[in-house]
């Protein structure tokens, strides 16, 4: 019969015993958190809502030539923010389905305005032949003229004609917050001729041939809401800092202004028609311009032209070729969620190709995208109960019990393998205190284009090199 183990040796092993089994346990802990912490974001809800006060980002380019300070124009960074005229989320996201309807019919004129069809009748807005104009804007401050006066203008990459209000508003000038622009009181300010080449730039610029009035050439623009600008087509002096002057910059000049323009001045076009404010600037800055847009309305970002200071960190994928010279394409390869590849056939996102956008909110996905990314997204958020459709937005959650949740992390995969990891501002969008949405809405139609809107590109460092045909992103931009 075999002895027995001593009792000394026996609490010997069991002490080792259950030290292992602690190291065990501690170690599994550990791995739990930094799969949390690799895959998940963990979000104070607090943090999904603006403040009430402007708190300026002290990250990013502040201090580098040619750059100009971004708010929202509906956040308290904003003098806008008092306009009386401030639309709901509801509105925004009305608006934002006529600018993305807008965009769609000017890269595809032939697509039927009966399969445009929007979950929310509210947000059924009518295709028109025009360009694209949203109400989730973001503004930048410049001056126009000698001596110069300060405007606030909204500052959108897909569209290409600056433009302001003018006197003397001939016809109708809605109202702003600055100064409207006086050209008489301009020493460097001239009308362009009808018979310019510049003049006859304005049938691609603004999809509307010029006119003429008395040997001056006339613009005519009309956005995707109804809202439109006519005026001068005219020459002056920018002023982006006090080191950085455009002299002859080409603009309109607006006379008969009525829309969904807030308070703001008029418009900054960054596309990538000849007459846009890249392509005319395109000796001093190389047609290169970054932005970064802030966390939320109360806080701030920037809009940078030229080179300078560009993150290490930045990775550039290529645009590609396009149907429309306004718009900047690039391609999707694949969407991930949390630890979870998304099972989306790459001819899905190759059959319509992608748009990255400033002026749209929401990103808009291919049906069978869309379907994927919210299978999986509501798989990893089923621990928190589910709240009710808000507008287009339907995967939406009631965290009114929670302080602190788990988000799982949406990466993109852009051409060249460029992985993006979007922010947790740029994954939910608050409805109210209590009930957030996933920032993501579904195409109505398999042909429609895809949009990477606004949302997703916060605090990210987004470079447009677009001499060198490629779009650049890094994390941390402001």
């Amino acid at each position: 019969m075999a002895s027995l183990i001593s009792c000394p040796l026996l609490n010997f092993l069991l002490i080792s015993f259950t030290f292992l089994s602690l190291l065990l346990i501690k170690s599994h802990a550990s791995e739990g958190r930094k799969s949390i912490e690799s895959h998940y974001h963990t979000v104070e809800i607090s943090s999904l809502l603006p403040a009430s006060v402007c708190s300026p980002s002290v990250t990013g380019p502040s201090k580098r030539p040619s750059t100009l300070k971004v708010v929202h124009r509906h956040g308290p960074c904003s003098k806008h923010s008092q306009d009386k005229a401030t639309p709901s989320l509801d509105e925004i996201l009305t608006h934002d389905q006529s600018r993305v309807d807008s965009i769609q019919y000017k890269i595809n004129p032939k697509i039927e305005t009966d399969k445009i069809k929007i979950k929310n009748k509210k947000a059924a807005l009518l295709v028109e032949s025009g360009e694209a104009l949203g109400s989730g804007n973001y503004i930048v401050s410049l001056s126009l003229g000698t001596p110069k006066k300060s405007l606030s203008l909204i500052f959108d990459t897909g569209s290409d004609l600056t433009w302001t209000q003018c006197e003397p508003c001939a016809r109708v000038c809605y109202e702003q917050q600055d100064p409207v622009f006086n050209p008489t009181e301009s020493t460097t300010y001239s009308n362009v001729s009808c018979s310019s080449t510049q003049c006859s730039r304005l049938s691609s610029t603004t999809g509307n041939n010029p006119g003429c009035s008395t040997k001056t050439c006339v613009y005519g623009i009309q956005y995707g809401d109804q809202s439109f600008s006519i005026g001068f087509f005219s020459q002056d002096t920018l002023t982006i800092s006090s080191s950085d002057v455009v002299p002859n910059f080409y603009f309109g000049c607006g006379q008969n202004n009525q829309g969904l323009f807030g308070n703001t001045a008029g418009l900054l076009g960054l596309g990538r028609d000849a007459l846009s404010i890249v392509s005319q600037t395109a000796q001093r800055y190389g047609k290169y311009f970054s932005y970064c847009l802030p966390s939320s309305s109360s806080s701030t970002g920037h809009l940078t032209f030229g080179k300078g200071g560009v993150s290490r960190n930045m990775k550039f994928t290529p645009f590609v070729g396009s149907q429309s010279t306004s718009f900047y394409f690039i391609d999707i390869l694949g969407i991930s969620v949390g630890t979870t590849q998304l099972p989306i056939r790459p001819s899905i996102f190759k059959t319509t190709g992608t748009i990255i956008d400033s002026g749209t909110v929401i990103t808009r996905l291919p049906p069978a995208a869309y379907d994927a990314l919210t299978t999986e997204f509501r798989k990893q958020m089923k621990m928190y109960p589910s709240a009710p459709a808000y507008s287009i937005l339907d995967t939406c959650y009631n965290f009114n019990k929670y302080t602190t949740v788990h988000i799982p992390k949406i990466v993109f995969t852009f051409g060249g393998n460029v992985k993006v990891d979007l922010a947790f501002s740029g994954i939910l969008i608050a409805i109210n205190s209590s009930n957030v949405c996933l920032a993501f809405a579904e195409n109505s139609d398999a042909s429609d284009v895809g949009i990477i809107g606004n949302v997703q590109q916060k605090t990210l460092e987004v470079v447009y090199d677009v001499a060198g045909g490629q779009l650049g992103f890094a994390p941390g931009g402001c």
